[in-house]
């Protein structure tokens, strides 16, 4: 029988949580099913982790995924990744292979408490499938852009699009992290987001741990997850 550490947990949920983030070939995804070639990759993936009792960030994870990039599309080689960040074709073909990366990753996140800021973008449209199949790897918590738009309150382009759990329209990570935590910028980002995965998984770690303090952010609250 596996030991409860109960340091763990504070008020019945998790101290500690990884945040990971993901920035990817486009907004389609992995394979919905075998042979389905209309899809999207990782290419960079970084994940933090907080600590709610000592305030603290911490990067954990940080890689580049490889893969042969002479095999893409025209149009996954010309990605708004690489027209707009400083990752590039080249240092995708000279990184860690895929099946690498993945091995690595499995290793951090197995059996973790994790999030991100967007989980039916890392998680549902990649993680969860074709070839990374994480889905039940580790246990999640909120998503921290739930809990964002809550606070920013941004309105709906559209009225009739509220739901229950879905009320505002959910803000973009550099808005969220410079609106909630007020100009301060414990991510060092200096007033630009980078789109890098671990520079991302950071930024949003440092929001998550303010909403945390600020009685904002509730990790084991899942309302409106799959609605």
């Amino acid at each position: 029988m596996s030991r409860i550490n109960l340091d763990d947990f504070l008020d019945d949920g998790p101290d500690r949580i990884l945040v990971l983030d993901t920035e990817t070939t486009g907004l389609v995804g992995g394979p919905e099913y075998p042979g389905d070639t209309k899809h999207d990759l990782v290419v960079d993936i970084g994940i933090c982790e907080v600590c709610f009792s000592a305030g603290t960030v911490k990067d954990v994870y940080s890689s580049v995924v490889g893969y042969d990039v002479d095999a893409w599309t025209e149009e996954m080689q010309h990605s708004w990744i690489f027209e707009n960040t400083d990752l590039t074709l080249e240092k995708v073909a000279c990184a860690m292979p895929f099946d690498e990366v993945r091995r690595q990753v499995e290793r951090v996140v197995r059996g973790r408490w994790l999030t991100t800021y967007n989980v039916r973008y890392d998680l549902d449209k990649f993680l969860y499938r074709e070839p990374w199949f994480f889905k039940g790897l580790f246990t999640e918590c909120r998503d921290i852009m739930f809990s964002a738009a809550d606070v920013c309150k941004l309105p709906l382009p559209d009225p009739r699009l509220e739901t229950e759990f879905e009320k505002y329209r959910y803000p973009k990570l550099d808005y969220a992290y410079k609106k909630i935590l007020g100009g301060e910028d414990p991510a060092g980002i200096e007033g630009t987001q980078d789109h890098r995965a671990l520079s991302d998984a950071k930024v949003a770690s440092h929001l998550m741990l303010r909403m945390y303090r600020d009685g904002l952010y509730d990790p084991m609250d899942l309302r409106g997850r799959h609605s």
